[in-house]
């Protein structure tokens, strides 16, 4: 009888101790495939500059008018960039009652946040962004016509040519856009733009037209719009290494 129970005890001592072990074995297993199941990659972190493609195309077939605007973006943090422009326009408004010209140069700074989760590796953008933009410009009056609704005489034309310097004005925009990935380094990108008038001189017996960098001005409404697309390229300076887990 002592010989059965001792024997049952061994036997019964084994089988818990290869299931300790098979279980053991089971949760390295899982830990392994846990670990290998993660791809790990270098995240790009740099500088990327970029050239406005829609005010050269507008300086080409529009006539009065001429614009170049070069901007930059930083990748601050995974999702954060610090963001600004730098461009100079001059515009030229021939209606039927005037004709003035504007000439000047535009600053914007802000930030864009992303809100597209990239694939491994890759790095476009759907984004929303804010700016703060200033200009410093000039208004050239050419002439100008007395208005009438008389038809009877001739047009009254005023020939003046008088300009009105150190002009300035500033904004608030919002910004909405994508920036795709198309080779290496290079990307394309297009943009919407909301802008809200803050300031801007004064001129007596005379009104701003035109704002470089803030676009058409109207006497009942500070709101402007614009938009654009650009091509751009992205200078690495550094990399960080991410991890993505790969889903079965």
């Amino acid at each position: 009888m002592n010989l059965r129970l001792t024997c049952i005890f061994f036997i019964s001592f084994f089988l818990m101790l290869f299931s300790s072990e098979s279980i053991a074995q089971d949760k390295t297993d899982v830990e392994y495939e846990q670990i290998t199941d993660s791809i790990f990659f270098k995240d790009k972190y740099g500088l990327t500059v970029s050239l406005d493609l829609s005010r050269i195309g507008k300086s080409l077939w529009e006539t009065g008018y001429q614009g170049i605007e070069i901007g930059a973006d930083y990748r601050f943090s995974e999702d954060l960039y610090l963001a600004g422009e730098l461009g100079n326009e001059k515009s030229v408004y021939n209606e039927e009652n005037i004709f003035n010209e504007t000439d000047g140069s535009y600053i914007k700074l802000g930030a864009n946040y992303n809100l597209y989760d990239n694939w491994i590796g890759m790095q476009n953008l759907i984004y929303v962004g804010m700016r703060y933009g200033f200009a410093t410009y000039s208004q050239n009056l050419k002439s100008y016509r007395i208005y009438t609704t008389d038809n009877y005489f001739q047009p009254d034309i005023r020939d003046v040519d008088r300009t009105f310097s150190n002009l300035t004005a500033s904004w608030i925009e919002l910004q909405a856009g994508i920036r795709v990935n198309i080779f290496g380094n290079f990307y394309l990108g297009a943009h919407l733009q909301l802008k809200t008038m803050l300031s801007s001189s004064t001129i007596p017996n005379f009104d701003n037209l035109y704002v470089p960098g803030f676009h058409r001005t109207f006497d009942y409404s500070s709101i402007g719009a614009g938009w654009g697309y650009s091509i751009s390229y992205l200078i690495p300076l550094h990399t960080k290494t991410k991890r993505q887990a790969v889903r079965n």
